[in-house]
């Protein structure tokens, strides 16, 4: 079985750490983000993945060559104009050699899941289906679309946000296809699988079953998320085999500079090349390459980018630093704050926040 990864997005409630990247390369837990769903697809079999990409495109190299480690052979087809998930599906699998009746995984770039793909392709498989997708339970459906299912698994309609949900199931983002599905998508024109193709699909008369899994799931698309997923991998709450370390307070890459005074902990990750001053406090946040933070500063539940810049005895609260920002001394951050790459922060700002 072959795999596509949807990595075209430009992530824009990731801003600012998403100007200058994709976001599918930004450090979680010290592994860029696509490697966490690469190795997820190793572990099911898969040896051969496309990416779906467009934004910053080139960056995704580097994915390439570590993929390769794992048994992967990753190639990365580029739109020439958005398509959306559609017709970014159709897309990569042209380059795809395979029979119609051959499914296909299909994973939004953006989802961190515990679920098993080898047991959704297993059911895709025995009950014949043209469409597989991983369903997740939430507390409040209310902020989502919603997929409910019959007694026999199968889809029975694709509702749009309501405050008067009828399931709490919603789509997690991981499908398996049959290849003669994804064939009828019409090529080169923007399409959404989830507004279009899906609903299309139902009309039709289609088999489209759920796989539900009551398992670790999360949309890994802003800020807040990314921190999130990031300490929960460090603290082993949710398992991936691109981090095979024994869950702990801390992550620190090789090459980090930490102090002997300063404090690591709740789940934090340290990258290669950041430095951690005397007295300094990181704690469930995500440090990237080159950051600097001073003595005394305190960074909680943030992020702070490349080559950032936190200064003496200043405090971030669920803040997000981009490239190269620089936040001066006596600072403090609230929780919301994003500060643009390269933007500097002067001394003594009080309570700055992104409102």
């Amino acid at each position: 079985m072959r795999a596509i990864i949807i990595a075209g997005g430009f992530g824009s409630r990731l801003r600012p750490l998403t100007t200058r990247h994709p976001k599918h390369v930004l450090p979680v837990a010290g592994v860029p983000f696509l490697m966490h769903q690469i190795s997820k697809l190793a572990d099911a079999d898969i040896t051969e993945v496309v990416l779906a990409a467009s934004y910053r495109a080139d960056q995704f190299e580097p994915i390439v060559t570590a993929a390769k480690g794992i048994g992967v052979t990753v190639r990365v087809e580029t739109e020439d104009h958005p398509l959306g998930t559609g017709g970014a599906i159709r897309h990569a699998a042209e380059s795809m050699a395979m029979r119609p009746d051959e499914g296909v995984v299909v994973l939004n770039g953006d989802q961190l899941s515990g679920h098993s793909i080898a047991l959704q392709a297993e059911e895709f498989a025995a009950a014949r289906a043209d469409v597989s997708l991983h369903l997740v339970e939430v507390a409040d459906p209310r902020a989502y679309g919603c997929v409910p299912t019959d007694d026999a698994g199968r889809v029975t309609a694709f509702l749009e946000k309501s405050p008067d949900p009828v399931t709490n199931q919603i789509n997690a983002g991981c499908y398996v296809f049959r290849r003669s599905v994804i064939d009828a998508i019409p090529a080169g024109a923007e399409v959404s699988v989830e507004r279009e193709t899906f609903p299309e699909l139902l009309r039709s008369g289609a088999a489209i079953i759920g796989h539900v899994e009551d398992r670790y799931w999360l949309d890994v698309g802003t800020p807040e998320a990314l921190v999130q997923a990031s300490r929960d991998i460090v603290t082993g709450a949710v398992r991936t085999p691109a981090y095979p370390y024994t869950p702990s307070e801390r992550y620190v890459e090789s090459g980090a500079e930490v102090h002997s005074r300063a404090s690591v902990r709740g789940g934090s990750a340290v990258s290669r090349g950041a430095r951690l001053g005397a007295n300094a406090r990181v704690d469930g946040s995500v440090v990237m390459g080159g950051a600097v933070i001073a003595d005394g500063a305190a960074v909680i539940d943030s992020v702070v980018g490349p080559g950032a810049r936190v200064g003496m005895r200043t405090t971030l609260r669920g803040t997000a630093l981009g490239d190269d920002a620089m936040v001066g001394a006596d600072c403090e951050l609230t929780a919301g704050a994003r500060v643009a790459c390269g933007a500097t922060i002067p001394d003594g700002a009080i309570r700055f926040s992104s409102g």
